[in-house]
């Protein structure tokens, strides 16, 4: 499967930014899609994991109540709507997709990702 991030940019800290990552080739469902970032300097780190159908989802300490992943299965696309942006959060967002099992800890890993996309800038200023 290939997969394309998009809808990263500059926002001040306090608004909302949505990033899309777009996928194609093999069935997009069969994976379990996550997003993760990566600032410099430090190692990547998961943001959020959303199962198959989209019934499950997980989300970092760091973010959880404010960002929100989902995902359309028939328009091949998993989303990461990020709310109350902080500087803490300016990084290269990464979607991708693994092939685990939602109960393997490896989904919450980079090692459990099979694909992954190009990555998409955000950045928040103060």
């Amino acid at each position: 499967v290939q997969l394309q991030a998009s809808g990263g940019g500059l926002v001040q800290a306090g608004t909302s930014l949505r990033l899309s990552c777009a996928a194609s080739g093999r069935a997009f469902s069969t994976y379990n899609m996550g997003w993760f970032r990566q600032a410099p300097g430090k190692e990547r780190e998961i943001v959020a994991v959303i199962s198959r159908g989209g019934g499950s989802t997980y989300y970092a300490d760091s973010v959880k109540g404010r960002f929100t992943i989902s995902r359309d299965n028939a328009k091949n696309t998993v989303y990461l709507q990020m709310s109350i942006l902080k500087p803490e959060d300016t990084a290269v967002y990464y979607c991708a997709a693994s092939e685990l099992g939602w109960a393997s800890p490896g989904r919450l890993k980079t090692y459990g990702y099979d694909y992954w996309g190009q990555g998409t800038q955000v950045t928040v200023s103060s």
